[in-house]
């Protein structure tokens, strides 16, 4: 299975926005850009939401089929390992394989003398079409890059090889995941993780590096803009370099994980894949959770309440919802504004806090990252919660499709 040129990772943590995701991708069609939509959900959000693989095959299905949706579409086995593929095998043809855990610990001592001896005559100085300068290459060097690197590929084609046992029909993508690392992947360890895959026999089409900055959930990206144009397109070159050395699948594209909201690097990776002609994968993951509340809050009266009663919860459960997203969230908790004054907030200041406007005064970062991670106590509110969401169907779809269309397919691709 090859994975479009283009393509975005749609979250939907509670399965009801599929027609409205669609909805986005079909406008985009209509302006003449083919998108891939892979619907993602992890195992962590499942076990939160109580849902399970096949729900998320499910609403795909019945969306595609509700609005003759003729674009390729697929579904995540989103951030996975050996523990809980087998969960999602029947249902998915797209595995993110997350092999950051692995990252920093060696391989066995003949596994690293293997890999060094057979990628020495790399060392001296790299020329890699695109860049301006050339990669300097040591014995040493690859030796640190095998042993940061070579037990998470192995890890990466172990799951890979479990799969491919296990799926029926054998037809999948194979997406390699090591952004949820502390410290950024050089060019040059990008650059012999992706042979280490080629000799594992891993046909890699997508894969998530760390870069530099923060891509905390939901909202914009927090860095050095320059450097990360420095790395992305440095990144692009040796994915096209490791193609035709390493005999990798064509089109292997980069992807971007919590890439939703980073609007101030969208100009900079629509240039350059225009520039370098190649792919992009970007996961929007919990946006459409995001949509779903501004829809609520819109919608006034009991959806509004709703929401008001979300936010209060999250706010009294702050350590228990932060902490395991501690390193992709930055709140300053004590701005946050106290449940008995949002409480009388109207619709209108509700929404404006939490859209992701930046140009708008009332826009509240620290809000609308709590309310990322609060999900959890909408799925402890059961039917009252997705009942609402039904009942205000269109103010809610429309928000949704909307914030795809306009906030990240037009700037990325349009």
């Amino acid at each position: 299975m090859k994975l479009a040129k283009y393509s975005i990772g749609t979250g939907d943590r509670f399965g009801l926005q599929g027609k409205a995701q669609l909805a986005a991708f079909q406008k985009a069609q209509n302006e003449g850009v083919d998108l891939g939509i892979v619907w993602n959900k992890s195992y962590r959000e499942h076990s939160i939401v109580k849902t399970t693989p096949d729900d998320v095959r499910t609403e795909a299905d019945q969306a595609v089929k509700a609005v003759g949706w003729k674009g390729q579409y697929l579904v995540d086995a989103d951030h996975i390992g050996l523990g809980n593929v087998d969960l999602f095998i029947k249902s998915s043809d797209f595995f993110t394989l997350d092999v950051a855990d692995f990252i920093d610990k060696k391989a066995e001592e003949s596994e690293l003398v293997t890999f060094q001896k057979k990628y020495s005559h790399f060392v001296g100085n790299l020329t890699v079409p695109g860049l301006d300068d050339p990669i300097e290459i040591t014995g040493e060097l690859l030796r640190e890059i095998a042993e940061k690197y070579l037990l998470a590929v192995k890890e990466a084609a172990a799951i890979y090889r479990h799969i491919k046992r296990t799926k029926k029909n054998g037809d999948f993508v194979t997406e390699v995941s090591m952004d949820e690392t502390a410290e950024p992947q050089e060019p040059v360890d990008l650059l012999f993780i992706l042979a280490a895959l080629a000799d594992e026999g891993v046909p890699v089409q997508t894969i998530a590096p760390k870069f530099s900055g923060r891509f905390n959930k939901g909202v914009d990206y927090i860095g050095d803009v320059e450097r990360f144009r420095d790395e992305f397109e440095k990144d692009i070159c040796v994915l096209n370099f490791s193609i035709d050395t390493f005999g990798l699948p064509a089109g292997l594209k980069l992807s971007i994980h919590s890439g939703s909201d980073k609007f101030s690097i969208y100009p900079v990776i629509r240039e350059l894949i225009r520039k370098y002609d190649c792919g992009i994968h970007v996961k929007t993951a919990g946006t459409t959770w995001l949509e779903e509340l501004i829809g609520l809050a819109e919608s006034g009266g009991e959806a509004l309440e709703i929401a008001r009663e979300i936010y209060a919860r999250s706010y009294d459960r702050f350590d228990e919802l932060c902490s395991p997203y501690a390193s992709v969230i930055d709140i300053d908790r004590m701005a946050l504004p106290k449940p008995a004054e949002l409480r009388l907030w109207s619709g209108e200041t509700f929404v404006k806090a939490l859209r992701h406007d930046q140009s708008c005064p009332e826009y509240d970062s620290n809000i609308r990252q709590l309310l990322h991670v609060g999900y959890k106590v909408a799925a402890e509110m059961g039917a009252l919660y997705r009942n609402a969401i039904v009942s205000n169907e269109d103010a809610v779809a429309r928000n949704v499709a909307e914030n795809l269309y306009a906030r990240h397919i037009t700037p990325l691709f349009l």
